[in-house]
């Protein structure tokens, strides 16, 4: 949301002219609102003067305000033929031709409008507006600080420099440049609107939602700020609230697709996934393009079990802003409908490792179709992938010089394979360890004790939102005589290590653990060598079960979609158990669970059950 400024003062006008005081009437009507009123006589004027400049120029203002912009920029476009040398016109005008995404022609009229005018912050600003359509993020930020420079107390540069900086990711700095605004100009319900937004990316969500607040304190009408303040509840997990602030929004803007798309995730965090459902639904009648409802409602449609209308959901995901593929191709997209015998088929990885790593089941399965198979898993994962079977030939995602007749993205294919719940291919181990490297951490972890290889967090962001827990939830096990915890974990929360509990002891594998450019390896061998694994939901989760290793995972009240509702074991991995928590954030509970669960193969009659 940006602003821009525009038409503020009206123009001196001759003591001449002939239509003086209908003139004046007519701004001083325009410039209280009465739009209708004004417009009548500027239309006076201009029939008994067709070119009365001042007239045509604040037409076009007027038609500007009622959002009439072709008829704006024609009145602007007449007027810059009778005068081309006052400043005003060409700012106007910009602002006119930057709303109908003439984002070039805009910029010239504000450089024009400076050119007359050289100390006109106003033009500066909006030229600002147009640089940040154009993603001219640097050059916007150069045009704010110029407009600064002539006038220090102009909020709304300070606002809008906020916007570039917040499109540039430099988050802090955005914040500042809000609380600049703010502290011009106290009633600011966009900035402080917009801070909000920051502080979330920020993740400061109390902060966030107590921004949202003061926004709406001075705009109670403000829809967006009730829809975003619901997703800061929502992230603080305060989800009937978040339900409450949607509902507000909705009641504002009864067509507000994005909070009716935010009340079904807050409805399926509550379990009401038939009300979800419903939402979405509303949603996408709403927007019948709105592809990142129609996911959502995919995503809830597979965690249900729901296969058939879940999967078909699950392409509009290469519609959302937020796609992670990694290729477009000019081929044809293979979905199962085409004979592939003698045909060369490129499948490329996408999303994380974890579901390269899941799904990579399926390109032995596209292989026995007869076709020659290109595999573009993650570079770092080429190695582990090799071990999947020699049916396919691992190739480099972005080498142009591939041929091939037709493409899939990996999380395509069980969709290509028309794949339920039955059908899942779910015959492990298909990934294998390197038999070397499986030796050499045998002979370095010894054979003393249960050992139990763990990992406690995925990678940052939102995907890993509720997903991780701390890594002294593993002190309910530690104490346990005899257990050994080994940690596989790599990346963020490796600093948790360094301050345990009392008491409680991980064995680490050194820094040279899984340090090269092959993700996995050593884990892999590791896990080989461990009696069970447990870990959260993450990438180890999924390569413990392609291993074929005992597995348990912990996960959360309301999971990811592979994992479904209600059951302990996983139709993906056959040496997998699932412990779920009972009620949000209740790790402690799951941890119960988990030591009840290992205490029975403690005695040494029944430990034969967790060796190799």
């Amino acid at each position: 949301m940006q602003s821009r400024k525009g038409f503020r003062t009206p123009p001196k006008v001759q003591a001449a002219d002939p239509h003086l005081k209908i003139f004046q009437g007519a701004i001083a009507l325009h410039q209280q609102g009465t739009l209708s009123e004004a417009k009548k006589l500027y239309e006076e004027i201009l029939k008994k003067n067709p070119d009365h400049f001042d007239a045509l120029h604040l037409s076009g203002v007027l038609v500007f305000q009622s959002g009439r912009l072709d008829e704006s920029e024609a009145f602007y476009a007449k007027a810059v033929r009778i005068n081309s040398n006052f400043a005003p016109l060409h700012s106007n005008r910009g602002n006119t031709l930057q709303k109908l995404k003439r984002f070039d022609e805009a910029l010239a009229s504000y450089d024009k409008a400076i050119s007359i005018k050289a100390d006109f912050g106003e033009a500066f600003n909006n030229r600002g507006t147009t640089l940040q359509d154009l993603k001219r993020f640097d050059e916007a930020l150069a045009s704010y600080d110029k407009a600064i420079s002539i006038k220090p107390d102009f909020a709304d540069a300070f606002y809008n420099r906020g916007n570039t900086l917040q499109d540039l990711k430099r988050f802090d700095e955005a914040l500042a440049s809000y609380d600049k605004a703010i502290s011009i100009r106290s009633d600011y319900a966009d900035a402080f609107y917009n801070r909000g937004n920051t502080l979330q990316d920020l993740k400061r969500f109390d902060e966030a939602l107590a921004s949202y607040d003061k926004a709406i304190s001075i705009k109670p009408d403000y829809a967006d700020a009730f829809n975003n303040r619901g997703n800061a509840l929502e992230e603080l997990e305060r989800f009937d609230e978040a339900l409450a602030s949607y509902d507000k929004a909705i009641s504002i803007k009864p067509d507000y697709a994005d909070a009716f798309n935010n009340r079904g995730i807050t409805l399926k965090e509550l379990t009401r996934f038939d009300e979800a459902l419903a939402s979405y639904d509303k949603a996408i009648s709403i927007r019948s393009d709105y592809f990142e409802a129609f996911w959502n409602k995919g995503l809830l449609r597979l965690l249900l079990g729901e296969f058939t209308e879940g999967l078909t959901l699950y392409e509009q995901r290469k519609l959302r802003k937020e796609w992670l593929g990694v290729r477009s191709c000019s081929k044809p997209l293979w979905l199962g409908d085409k004979d592939l015998t003698n045909k060369t088929i490129l499948v490329h990885h996408e999303q994380g490792l974890g579901d390269t790593i899941q799904f990579c089941r399926y390109v032995l399965m596209v292989a026995n179709m007869g076709a020659k198979v290109l595999f573009a898993p993650h570079k770092t994962l080429n190695k582990i992938i090799g071990s999947l079977g020699d049916d396919f030939e691992v190739v480099d995602a972005e080498d142009n010089t591939l041929q091939f007749d037709y493409h899939s993205p990996l999380l395509s294919l069980p969709l290509a394979f028309k794949t339920q719940l039955a059908t899942i291919p779910n015959e492990t181990p298909y990934l294998a360890a390197d038999l070397d490297l499986i030796s050499k951490w045998k002979q370095r972890l010894g054979g003393d004790g249960l050992k139990i290889g763990i990992c406690w967090q995925g990678s940052t962001g939102k995907v890993d939102a509720g997903r991780s827990f701390p890594l002294e939830k593993f002190q309910a096990l530690s104490d346990i005589a005899g257990v050994r915890l080994i940690s596989l974990h790599k990346g963020g929360g490796e600093a948790q290590l360094l301050d345990l509990p009392e008491g409680m002891i991980v064995e680490t594998l050194g820094e040279n653990f899984d340090s090269g450019p092959d993700a996995f390896m050593d884990t892999a061998a590791v896990m080989k060598c461990c009696d069970l694994v447990i870990t959260s939901d993450t990438a180890v989760a999924h390569l413990a079960g392609a291993l074929g290793v005992k597995t348990w995972v912990a996960l959360k009240f309301v999971p990811e979609w592979r994992w479904m509702l209600d059951r302990d074991d996983s139709p993906w991995y056959s040496t997998m158990r699932l412990f779920r928590q009972q009620s949000y954030g209740d790790w402690d509970g799951v941890f119960v669970e988990i030591r009840k669960a290992l205490e029975p193969f403690l005695s040494s009659e029944k430990n034969s059950e967790f060796q190799i």
